[in-house]
């Protein structure tokens, strides 16, 4: 798998999407195809960005996937204090927070948080 990024913004705002493909392309190549994708959808997009249209459109038209946070299927994050490391799964419209604790000796891993999610979370 060979991936790929699409980068769009000013000074104030940026966005990147990523794109993976089985096959390996030169980088012009996927520049033209870029921008050939750019031309279809700069004018008629309802993406929240131009790069998301573009990315959308290469994965219709040519064989990409556009990674996205519904293609995601776990995500951890770490940090240095313990506390603050911990798993977070979705499964349909559930969220569940895993985090993990020492207590004499053994760790525990605990769901400390479940929910169906009923409102949009950024």
């Amino acid at each position: 798998m060979h991936f790929y990024e699409i980068h769009e913004g000013d000074d104030d705002i940026g966005a990147a999407v990523l794109l993976a493909h089985e096959e390996r392309m030169e980088p012009f190549e996927f520049f033209e195809l870029v921008k050939k994708a750019k031309a279809l959808v700069a004018d008629s997009y309802e993406e929240d960005s131009l790069a998301e249209a573009i990315a959308n459109e290469l994965q219709r038209s040519s064989g990409f996937t556009h990674v996205t946070d519904n293609l995601l299927l776990a995500s951890v994050n770490v940090d240095e204090k313990e506390e603050n490391t911990y798993l977070l799964t979705e499964e349909g419209d559930t969220r569940t927070l895993f985090t993990s604790r020492e207590g004499n000796g053994e760790t525990h891993d605990d769901a400390a948080h479940d929910r169906e999610d009923d409102e949009e979370d950024d």
